[in-house]
């Protein structure tokens, strides 16, 4: 499986809660995003798609569902990601099950060596100016390739956002430490520089669209990406 997290900070918008609204309420959101490709931690995964998105919060422990499913073309496969986390002051962590439907993967098949899940541990640390985070496959269909020993593919990031000529910016470095067939590195890897623009189109007094592009690049692949989309919000 070659799956999602653009993002590692989107993986973990899905279910995020700031301090701030840490409250005693149950809070849902529901979004979808356009987008021209989707691109994942530098990798090429598909081609236009949409991708909504479903969470429920409550104090800090959020449950989210993630999809995407190509529109232009009918090789891309399918995807469906779960999330559980739990934030507490600037620390997330969570645990994330990626599964597609790539050669008619069944999703209900959990067995070693055959399932197409593959389940991810994260942490991540907003700094205020900078946010870090690790990822790393510790279950699911990830083996090296020459032995089938777990890999426990990894990946780390930093990213930093901040605000120029009316737009949202993020600035993202991330990179995979060491050889993974899932990631198709053999060592050392800087695999994703990006930097993300989002304005908020005002459309009426109480509707607004979000839309974002997307520079990318992967120096380890020596690929580059344009990417260009809008969120659309329902909750």
């Amino acid at each position: 499986m070659k799956t999602k997290l653009f993002m590692i900070l989107a993986v973990l918008s899905m279910g995020s809660m700031s301090r701030t609204h840490a409250q005693s309420e149950v809070e849902c959101h529901l979004k979808a995003d356009l987008v021209s490709n989707y691109i994942w931690r530098g990798f090429d995964l598909g081609h236009v798609s949409l991708q909504p998105e479903l969470s429920v919060g409550w104090q800090g422990l959020s449950l989210a569902a993630w999809g995407s499913v190509g529109l232009s073309d009918k090789d891309d496969p399918r995807e469906i990601d779960l999330t559980l986390s739990y934030e507490t002051g600037g620390l997330s962590v969570g645990i994330i099950d990626y599964w597609n439907d790539e050669n008619g993967n069944r999703y209900f098949n959990y067995k070693k060596d055959e399932t197409w899940h593959t389940f991810e541990g994260f942490v991540c640390y907003d700094f205020g100016p900078v946010s870090a985070s690790w990822q790393t496959f510790f279950a699911g269909n990830d083996y090296q390739e020459d032995d089938g020993k777990r890999a426990y593919s990894s990946y780390f990031e930093l990213s930093a956002p901040f605000r120029l000529a009316t737009c949202d910016w993020d600035a993202t470095v991330g990179l995979v430490p060491w050889k993974s067939y899932y990631y198709e590195t053999s060592g050392f890897s800087l695999t994703n520089l990006s930097l993300r623009a989002t304005k908020d189109i005002q459309i009426t007094n109480s509707f607004s669209l979000p839309l974002f592009g997307q520079l990318i690049a992967n120096p380890a692949s020596q690929h580059f990406y344009f990417v260009f989309g809008f969120t659309l919000k329902a909750l």
